[in-house]
């Protein structure tokens, strides 16, 4: 069973969300918050997979109950999923940054919603479709003249070129046809180079990317 946190500031739509989750046989919600403080003494409590927070509510917001939960140690395995109502909303890059591992649009449909629950859970990254291209652009402003990190150091040949396709929004499974590897060798690179890089998830790996320059957004590239 996945388990999920539900935090959003209104009841009604903690419940819709809940009655979606609640239809599928590998969902459990093990609780509900109305605002970032007492989303993160939830996910302290009854430890779910993962928690929905939406990014705009009263007192503690959800980029803040990101930042609490990614810096608590006993909360390593929580997965954030960020919920906003605006697509074009200031907080995208602010989110991932923070530690989650999706972000979402308040209008996603349902099947979409469970998806990226179950994406979250096992350890990947989503993104809704109608804020990628934000995302990249905020990727854009911020390498236009970018640092290369020392902490690619300590990667191998073979793991920055793992990286740069988890970058361009490969699978664990997209990258081992594409390396003619199997999907468990493509799994422990994915695994190892966050480890290297102490980096909490995939999302977070390709911020790095973009942010030390390893991959480059397709209009900033020589030629584009």
């Amino acid at each position: 069973m996945i388990k999920v946190v539900l935090a959003d500031d209104q009841r009604l739509v903690r419940a819709g969300f809940r009655s979606i989750l609640e239809d599928e046989d590998d969902f459990e919600v093990v609780g509900e918050a109305g605002d970032g403080a007492e989303a993160l003494a939830v996910c302290r409590d009854r430890l779910p997979d993962v928690v929905l927070l939406d990014i705009r509510m009263p007192g503690v917001d959800g980029l803040q109950a990101a930042r609490d939960i990614a810096a608590d140690s006993r909360l390593d395995a929580v997965r954030v999923v960020i919920l906003t109502t605006f697509d074009l909303d200031d907080y995208v890059y602010a989110a991932l940054r923070a530690g989650a591992a999706g972000f979402l649009v308040k209008d996603t449909e349902p099947e979409e919603l469970v998806h990226a629950i179950r994406v979250a859970a096992r350890g990947d990254a989503l993104i809704s479709p109608s804020v990628t291209r934000r995302l990249i652009a905020e990727f854009a402003d911020r390498v236009r003249a970018p640092e290369p990190s020392p902490r690619l150091n300590a990667l191998t040949d073979r793991e920055r070129e793992v990286m740069r396709l988890v970058a361009a929004g490969l699978s664990n499974d997209e990258i081992a046809a594409r390396l003619v590897l199997s999907p468990a060798t493509s799994k422990t690179h994915v695994s190892r180079i966050m480890t290297k890089l102490d980096v909490r998830d995939r999302a977070q790996l390709v911020v790095l990317a973009y942010e030390s320059g390893m991959v480059t957004p397709g209009w900033l590239q020589p030629g584009k």
